[in-house]
């Protein structure tokens, strides 16, 4: 049986789990008479947590949000899943401008754990292997995200102080619809008050944002991943490419994702299965055609470039390599 420390810990790890707690449950969960119950929440208050009483016929205690974190009771399962969640973050790049915020957290919390679970932890960590690294993270400013993810609940503008890819500042008023992490960056689509068009910016890119009077009314996002990777796949480079590809979508998109390409069925299925394999039409807008070629190839599949006449010619000469470096002895 846990001596009367342990039991205020237990105690305030029943009310870190939510909602108001009645004196009899408390006291049935802790083993102890309701005044021991009363004189354990003193000690608590005494303590500095935020104790707060609910009077009432369902009234009892629970927790109130104080001026500083309360201590936090986490059982080892918790912690440990807290902690795979900070790994997980760090190499998915999905930081804030504080990177060594998550490495101090984590610290923390393995200071306290057992040593037999801190060390299978170390070992899952040692084994688990990524199938694509990722890149070096961009991280946005965290009280810029919070900021912007407050007037994306709310329906409130926004004015942020922007720099585009070319190194140009402007200050912008932004009404925010969704926020999307992908690929280690975060980003917020909305519509430009100045364009008078829906866009699509980094928050890396912004240095302050300032929740503006007034509000209102966002489109219903059905889906604010699909529209980022559609906008990817869209955006203003170079080379416009148009091809026919004979396949499935899944096939198609293993190599050309949404976020690279737009896929259009360009001959209808026959009362065929959706998944049969047919004519589909790929549109892709890209600033460099050199890296098209080989990822046709791997695709292995029929395909018709409609243009441009110079990825052709990209694809006639890999062509014309592989078959020389096949004759070789």
């Amino acid at each position: 049986m846990p001596g009367p420390t342990g039991r205020v810990l237990a105690l305030l790890e029943l009310l870190q789990s939510g909602g108001t707690r009645t004196v009899a449950e408390l006291a049935d969960r802790l083993g102890v008479e309701g005044r021991t119950v009363r004189r354990y929440v003193s000690r608590l208050i005494d303590l500095d947590v935020p104790v707060e009483s609910v009077r009432g016929r369902y009234g009892g205690y629970r927790l109130a949000p104080g001026y500083r974190l309360p201590p936090l009771m986490l059982s080892n399962d918790e912690a440990l899943a807290v902690l795979l969640g900070l790994a997980a973050g760090r190499r998915a790049g999905l930081t804030t401008a504080e990177r060594t915020a998550s490495e101090t957290a984590s610290a923390k919390i393995r200071r306290v754990l057992p040593q037999h679970i801190a060390g299978r932890l170390d070992a899952l960590l040692a084994a688990v292997a990524l199938t694509d690294e990722p890149r070096e993270p961009d991280p946005p400013d965290a009280e810029v995200l919070l900021t912007i993810a407050d007037a994306v609940r709310h329906s409130r503008p926004v004015s942020v102080d922007y720099t585009d890819r070319d190194g140009r500042h402007s200050e912008r008023t932004l009404h925010a619809y969704a926020i999307v992490a992908h690929a280690g960056r975060w980003y917020v689509t909305g519509r430009d008050a100045r364009a008078g068009e829906d866009r699509t910016f980094r928050l890396d890119r912004m240095e302050t944002a300032r929740v503006l009077p007034g509000s209102f009314e966002a489109p219903v996002e059905t889906d604010p991943a699909q529209r980022l990777l559609s906008g990817f796949a869209t955006a203003e480079y170079r080379h416009e490419v148009t091809l026919r590809i004979h396949g499935t979508s899944e096939q198609i998109r293993a190599h050309l994702p949404a976020s690279v390409a737009r896929l259009e069925e360009d001959e209808p299925a026959a009362g065929g299965a959706p998944a049969a394999e047919r004519w589909l039409r790929v549109e892709l807008r890209v600033q460099r055609l050199d890296w098209l070629p080989g990822v046709l190839a791997s695709l292995d599949r029929p395909f018709v470039i409609e243009r441009p006449d110079e990825l052709r010619t990209l694809v006639d000469a890999l062509s014309q390599r592989l078959a020389s470096y096949a004759r070789q002895a």
